[in-house]
C-alpha cells in the first residue's frame, strides 16, 4: 500500500552531449519498493526522456545495475528501505564505463576485456569427435564451477578501484572467466590464457582490496580467482625458465 504522506527525494544523474548534472525528483514511497521501481516511476510519471536499462526485474540478467548512494547494485534486487539515507537516494550510472546517456553505460569496454583475457572457450576437439567427458566431482571442476554463475552485470568492474586508476586493467569479471577456463579440462589453450592474464593489464595489477567479491550480487569470489591466476602465472614463468 502507498502512503501519501511519505515520499523520497531522489537525485538522478542526467547527461547528454558534453554535459552532466544531477536532477532531483520527489517520488512517492511504497512498501517493498525497489530502486528500479523508483527509476521506473520517474521515467513513467515525471520525465519520459530518462534513459536506463533493465530487462528481467528478478535478478537474472544484471542489466539494471547502477550506482545507488555510491555503491554498485542490481536495482531490481535493492529494496529502498535498505539503502535510503535520511529520506534520500542518489542514483548514477556504473563507474568505470563510458556513459551513453543518463543511467545507461557503454558495456563495450567491459566485454572487450573478456576478449583480451581469452575469456572464451578454446575447443580441443572438432564437431566430428565425441564430446569430452568431465568428472563433475573432480577438484578441478569444482574450481571451474565456482565462477560459472557470472552474468556479466559489471558490478564488480564498477566496484574496482584498480580499474578506476588503470584503464588497461582487465578487471575482476574477465579475470575470473579466465580462471574458470583455465580449470576447465575441455579448454585447450591453457598457456594462451596465462599469457593473456600476465601482461600489462593482467592479474598482477590487482591490489587484493576485495571490492569485487564484497559487492558481487551472486556472491562469487573474483578476488580468489585472481589470486589463483597470480599463482599459476608465476608457476608458468618458472617452468619456462627451468
Amino acid at each position: 500500500m502507498s502512503d501519501p504522506s511519505n515520499s523520497l527525494t531522489v537525485s538522478v544523474h542526467r547527461s547528454g552531449g558534453a554535459g552532466h548534472h544531477f536532477e532531483e525528483f520527489i517520488v512517492p514511497a511504497y512498501e517493498s519498493q525497489t530502486v528500479l521501481d523508483v527509476v521506473s516511476w520517474i521515467q513513467q510519471n515525471a520525465d519520459a526522456t530518462l534513459s536506463y536499462r533493465f530487462a528481467c526485474r528478478v535478478g537474472m540478467c544484471g542489466s539494471c545495475a547502477m550506482m545507488v548512494n555510491g555503491v554498485p547494485r542490481w536495482t531490481c534486487r535493492t529494496n529502498v528501505s535498505k539503502v535510503i539515507n535520511q529520506g534520500r537516494l542518489t542514483i548514477a550510472p556504473l563507474r568505470n564505463l563510458p556513459v551513453i546517456k543518463d543511467l545507461a553505460v557503454d558495456m563495450d569496454p567491459f566485454f572487450d576485456k573478456w576478449v583480451e583475457a581469452e575469456g572464451y572457450h578454446h575447443p580441443g576437439r572438432n564437431r566430428s569427435e565425441p564430446i569430452a567427458e568431465i568428472d563433475p566431482e573432480s577438484d578441478e571442476r569444482q574450481v571451474a564451477n565456482a565462477g560459472i554463475e557470472c552474468i556479466n552485470c559489471s558490478v564488480c568492474y564498477a566496484a574496482c578501484d584498480t580499474v578506476t586508476g588503470n584503464p588497461e586493467y582487465l578487471g575482476p569479471a574477465a579475470l575470473q572467466r579466465a580462471w574458470t577456463l583455465l580449470n576447465d579440462a575441455r579448454d585447450s589453450e591453457r598457456s594462451r590464457i596465462l599469457d593473456a592474464v600476465s601482461g600489462v593489464g593482467g592479474c598482477h595489477n590487482c591490489h587484493s582490496m576485495g571490492s569485487c567479491t564484497a559487492y558481487c550480487p551472486n556472491e562469487l569470489d573474483p578476488m580468489s580467482a585472481i589470486a589463483g591466476l597470480k599463482r599459476e602465472t608465476v608457476r608458468g614463468f618458472f617452468r619456462r625458465r627451468g
